[in-house]
């Protein structure tokens, strides 16, 4: 990461036993936004913005016999057991991070091996970290295993110059919506939706408002002949 952190900022400490967090940005204000001015009265917090690191082996609980079958699962399935890129196992939640390529297929495994049974795609959507060169937006999906009882969560990584994932839709048909609005706030494109249109906001808006890059200043809103201004033209607190 390019960000560094100042001497005088405080970093978490992370109590013994617990997963380690890593460093990922800084940022200053409420929301980290730039480009306009900060109407939160925040303006001058700084903090840093932490990850939990990748967890070694032993990941405890039943999350080591998971880990188990899905390698086998993919071996067998002829995915490479490389396409995950790191596990992290963290307040009782385990995220397996893979390769954008292998994304759709991953989920596919997931979904129909008899072991596995991730039949269910609770939810999916995008987050944004600029300070993560070359992999700045990340999408996660929540997937639930019925059979099981269990749950895990997927995450994929592009960068801002390549902003394509592949659809789950195929996979779980109720990604259509989820994707829709990941497009919509992020930008994200994900290759063979069926129908990648903007679900929130109006067609022809610019820019992806849930980016950290995007401009806390908005339009202006009129109530009935009285105009406000954007929140970047009012009293500034920085």
């Amino acid at each position: 990461m390019s960000d560094s952190v100042s001497d005088d900022m405080v970093v978490p400490v992370v109590p013994a036993g617990t997963a380690t967090l890593d460093v990922v940005a800084v940022r200053t204000g409420a929301f980290g936004a730039t480009g306009s001015g900060d109407t939160s009265g925040f303006g001058g917090l700084v903090r840093p913005v932490t990850l939990p690191a990748p967890t070694q082996r032993p990941y405890g609980e039943w999350f080591d016999d998971l880990a188990d079958e899905l390698e086998a699962c993919l071996n067998a399935g002829g995915v490479a057991t490389s396409a995950i890129k790191s596990v992290v196992v963290y307040r009782g939640e385990i995220t397996f991070n893979v390769e954008r390529e292998s994304w759709r297929a991953m989920a596919q495994v997931l979904r129909d091996e008899p072991g596995l049974r991730f039949e269910f795609m609770a939810s999916l959507s995008g987050v944004h970290w600029p300070g993560d060169e070359g992999a700045e937006l990340h999408v996660v999906a929540h997937l639930q295993s019925i059979t099981h009882n269990r749950r895990i969560r997927l995450e994929t990584t592009c960068p801002d110059s390549d902003p394509h994932v592949p659809s789950l839709v195929p996979v779980y048909p109720t990604a259509d919506w989820h994707e829709r609005e990941t497009y919509d706030f992020f930008g994200v494109i994900f290759d063979d939706h069926p129908g990648l249109t903007r679900i929130m906001m109006p067609d022809d808006w610019p820019g992806h408002p849930q980016r950290k890059d995007y401009p806390l200043g908005g339009i202006p809103v009129q109530y009935k002949g009285a105009t406000i201004p954007p929140p970047d033209e009012r009293r500034s607190y920085s």
